[in-house]
């Protein structure tokens, strides 16, 4: 389950970050390559709650496997074909099936760890997810400079082959539950308690701090004159201050040292932080920034995931993942949109200047909301 994460970040970010420099006829402009780069977001936007929904009603596991299945065919697509046109569908593949294995696999997290453990499980599922995100850029650099984006695909078909085989080796069979039938007002109930909107509304805007980090950070290092060293320095810094964190917050989860009020709070404040520093200038500035949006999104993600897997029914542990994970993605469009929009009619730093302002707000409504009283318990 872990290697599933380690895919879908690894493919989103391993392409994506290649395709800027890829000049084989398939990204003729930059229109051509915003599109390219919109179909895997636009296909998990439309597609991840469908999925989690059909893993409540088949089982999380055939999800699972489907999916990396898929993954693996998008990808030999256009490693086999080799055509610009081939590289359309491709993509359009690649987000499809990330759409059925990345919330089966949460869901599977979830049902395969007591309570107990949510976050120490959620933690480590975070912390792989986001050595895909380093590693992803890194590597899929080098196989594009050792054989083209023809390479890169050839990998990423082998990966998700890979990881579908041990994944039926290794992944035990998960039964779904029972479940009583629910209408469209029980969902829209449901999805709309605090016990949902609380840790979704936190991941969405840490992914949205996180997408801004990447995107443009480097852009705020080469105006302030720093060259590419420093700046993918400080892409590499925010990975892996994420990836460090949420062990740690998992297991201080799990051993009530921390909240999930309390760190999401912190987590939203350190990350608010972090956006605010990136107006500083210098090196400095952009590390300091880079290191507090790292550590404030390591924070919030186990913790989120834990909190809406302790919340949910186990019978609607995919649906509530598969929209969570909508959530986290309107969170990966929404931020940068907001940022550069800003950024157009003033300067990129009061574009991190108002998203900083956006999590500090979200940090003190998570200070002071109330926690829910705990139910009373039967009378006899």
């Amino acid at each position: 389950m872990y290697a599933a994460g380690f895919t879908t970040a690894f493919g989103a970010h391993g392409i994506a970050a290649n395709l800027g420099g890829f000049a084989e006829g398939a990204v003729t402009s930059l229109l051509v390559l915003g599109g390219l780069l919109a179909l895997y977001d636009g296909a998990e936007v439309l597609l991840k709650p469908v999925f989690g929904n059909l893993a409540d009603r088949v089982g999380a596991r055939p999800v699972l496997l489907g999916g990396l299945v898929a993954f693996a065919v998008a990808s030999a697509l256009y490693a086999v074909a080799d055509s610009p046109g081939w590289l359309w569908a491709a993509r359009l593949g690649q987000g499809a099936a990330a759409s059925a294995f990345s919330p089966a696999a949460s869901a599977l997290v979830a049902r395969l760890n007591p309570a107990a453990r949510h976050g120490r499980a959620f933690g480590s599922y975070g912390f792989h997810k986001s050595i895909g995100y380093t590693l992803g850029p890194l590597l899929g650099g080098v196989l594009v400079w050792a054989g083209g984006l023809r390479l890169l695909f050839v990998v990423l078909a082998v990966l998700g082959a890979a990881v579908a085989a041990w994944a039926a080796l290794a992944v035990p069979a998960v039964a779904p539950l029972p479940k009583q039938r629910q209408t469209v007002v029980d969902l829209a109930r449901r999805l709309a308690d605090r016990a949902f909107l609380a840790p979704t509304g936190a991941l969405a805007a840490a992914t949205a701090a996180l997408s801004v980090g990447v995107g443009f950070l480097p852009v705020n290092g080469r105006t302030a004159g720093l060259g590419t060293v420093a700046t993918g320095a400080a892409v590499s810094l925010l990975a892996l201050c994420a990836a460090v964190v949420q062990p740690w917050a998992g297991r201080a989860l799990d051993g009530r040292r921390l909240t999930t009020r309390t760190g999401l709070t912190a987590g939203l404040a350190v990350t608010a932080a972090g956006l605010a520093c990136a107006a500083l200038p210098g090196l400095a500035g952009l590390l300091t920034a880079a290191a507090l949006i790292g550590a404030g999104t390591g924070l919030i993600t186990p913790l989120g995931f834990a909190a809406l897997a302790t919340g949910t029914p186990p019978e609607r542990l995919g649906q509530t993942m598969g929209t969570a994970e909508l959530g986290r993605e309107l969170g990966d469009a929404g931020g940068p949109l907001l940022v550069a929009a800003i950024a157009t009619l003033a300067t990129l730093a009061y574009g991190f200047a108002a998203l900083a302002l956006l999590l500090a707000a979200a940090a003190a409504a998570a200070f002071l909301a109330r926690p829910k009283p705990a139910s009373a318990p039967p009378t006899q």
